[in-house]
């Protein structure tokens, strides 16, 4: 390839990324409106489908297994986080009252009406803070484990491609899951078998 070739090459990129940055916004440059797409695998259902029954498996899990083994530890560890998850994410998004992408193509548009709930994206943290206490026990036990992260990567941009949520929302739901995921998963004790009553985290597998 000649030279020049090369260099209208190099240039088309920069021209390209110069009017991506243009067009962006947001805290960190990189929120931009996509073309709204929510059909197929991205559909509205699909999403709410994988946050019904991610918390459906964790709470089920937490019962059936109670707190004596490893596994059933891990599970009310995931359960304590998605509660503590759910709580946080939506005291901030009551601070931050940002404008969702189908509502406004203007991603600087924070501290509007109540009814504004885009930052940070609730589901994402949702899944993300599900997944953290399994990784963070087994990972070094089965690599594939990693494979988790792939649903907390779908629903990010499935919400993103439906105009719910811009890219940084998408990051600070994950940021804010992986970080109270994290917290629990280092407590010996979670934090609901020290307060719930004991037949309740023994596990029902156990009772019958």
């Amino acid at each position: 390839m000649k030279i020049n070739n090369i260099k209208e090459i190099i240039t088309t990129i920069l021209l390209l990324c110069i009017s991506f940055a243009a067009q962006a916004g947001g805290p960190l440059g990189i929120d931009h409106q996509l073309s709204k797409s929510d059909t197929g695998i991205w559909s509205r259902n699909n999403q709410l489908f994988l946050e019904y029954s991610s918390a459906a498996l964790v709470v089920g899990g937490s019962l059936w297994l109670g707190s004596d083994t490893r596994s059933g530890k891990t599970f009310w560890k995931s359960t304590d986080s998605m509660i503590m998850t759910g709580v946080g994410s939506a005291a901030t998004k009551e601070v931050f009252r940002r404008e969702r992408p189908n509502h406004s193509n203007d991603p600087n548009a924070w501290f509007k009406s109540s009814t504004d709930r885009s930052f940070p994206s609730g589901e994402v943290a949702h899944i993300t803070t599900i997944i953290t206490p399994f990784i963070a026990e087994y990972k070094n036990d089965s690599p594939l484990v990693w494979g988790l992260t792939a649903l907390p990567i779908y629903d990010g941009i499935a919400r993103m491609k439906s105009q719910g949520h811009w890219q940084t929302d998408v990051l600070a739901g994950a940021a804010l899951g992986a970080g109270i995921g994290l917290y629990n998963s280092s407590r010996d004790t979670p934090f609901s078998v020290a307060v719930l009553p004991n037949a309740i985290t023994i596990g029902f597998n156990k009772k019958f």
